[in-house]
């Protein structure tokens, strides 16, 4: 598996993987704008790289994390359904995070579906803490999100991020 930065040629990968993943995926503007206007936008994909040389890679995961003055918000992370439970997910969420501590972020904050507990316990294995509840979040069904937060990353906690990263 291979880590990098997206372009706009992921884009139409990428936001099938969000239309797998979610029952409201963003639109392929969004993704669009992410990479053209938001500076503060943090965007990186997951590709697997194939065994033969005229087989083009494919995009296996993705996460969104915009930077709001000093805190890291994770947007969007989702991976293609052939590729979960590799660890993708904690992977990408690492180098989000690292990316976004090293522009300058102390904290992160992130909404997560309260039924998501799949979800949840990655974010918890990174020190996320529900701090609150946003009723009916989800238009789709009504659904409460859960509001995590995980404070006070600093040196050590990036240390830590690098041990997860140790084989990117």
């Amino acid at each position: 598996m291979h880590y990098r930065w997206m372009t706009l040629a992921d884009v139409p990968q990428v936001h099938a993987i969000d239309q797998l993943s979610f029952s409201m995926p963003w639109p392929e503007r969004s993704y669009q704008f992410e990479l053209t206007q938001n500076e503060n936008s943090i965007l990186w994909v997951a590709e697997a790289l194939p065994g033969q040389p005229d087989v083009p890679p494919r995009i296996s995961g993705m996460i969104v994390v915009w930077l709001v003055v000093d805190e890291a918000h994770v947007a969007t992370i989702a991976v293609h359904p052939d590729f979960r439970g590799q660890g993708l997910s904690k992977k990408l969420l690492a180098l989000g995070l690292r990316t976004a501590l090293l522009r300058g972020a102390i904290e992160s904050t992130l909404e997560v579906r309260a039924g998501n507990l799949v979800a949840q316990k990655l974010y918890e294995q990174f020190s996320y803490r529900v701090v609150g509840q946003r009723p009916r979040y989800y238009k789709d069904n009504n659904e409460d999100a859960l509001l995590m937060t995980v404070k006070g990353m600093g040196p050590a906690y990036l240390h830590w991020l690098d041990t997860i990263l140790a084989d990117v």
